[in-house]
């Protein structure tokens, strides 16, 4: 199904609970939900993202319930993301109830067991695209984090016990010892 931007936004509104995206070219991705897993994955990258953000001060962390309008028309959720409160402060207070239109600095997408490498990956080059300063894709099964730089090459670092933010969330250190182990 393709979409205007202003058509998903409806189309979001009255169907608050389907859990889709939507494409820069228009196309509404259903997300399957994670299950368990990939949930827990994902609690261990936004609980300590949350719990980092609060303690620096500088930004705001956000898990996989709030979705970006990317410039391109893309509409996205991250598993985690962290936005600047110099980004959030350009946001009038009725923009930060609805979907973001800022782009994220930092974002963390985590491999669940629906998810195809490649698919990851391009959603990864579209956070880039649009802004994204730092993107890490985390596969669990494999134990490799993909880190994705501006104008950089990604690199796959393997069998890493902790991964360190660099740039906008310097000082950020993930430990991925619990990720690996799963549930």
């Amino acid at each position: 199904m393709l979409l205007s931007v202003e058509e998903y936004l409806r189309f979001c509104k009255k169907s608050p609970d389907a859990n889709v995206e939507r494409t820069a070219e228009g196309e509404v991705v259903v997300v399957p939900l994670p299950g368990g897993e990939a949930s827990f994955r994902e609690e261990e990258v936004d609980g300590p993202l949350w719990v980092w953000a609060r303690a620096d001060g500088r930004g705001r962390a956000f898990n996989a319930s709030v979705q970006f309008l990317l410039p391109s028309g893309a509409a996205l959720s991250p598993d985690a993301a962290w936005v600047s409160k110099e980004r959030l402060a350009t946001l009038t207070r009725k923009q930060r109830t609805e979907f973001l239109r800022v782009v994220p600095e930092f974002v963390v997408e985590v491999m669940s067991p629906s998810d195809r490498l490649r698919n990851a990956q391009r959603k990864m080059q579209t956070w880039m695209a649009n802004g994204v300063q730092l993107g890490w894709l985390i596969h669990g099964d494999e134990r490799t984090v993909y880190v994705y730089r501006q104008n950089a090459d990604v690199e796959a670092r393997q069998l890493v016990n902790e991964i360190a933010g660099e740039g906008p969330v310097a000082g950020f250190v993930l430990e991925l010892t619990e990720l690996w182990e799963g549930l």
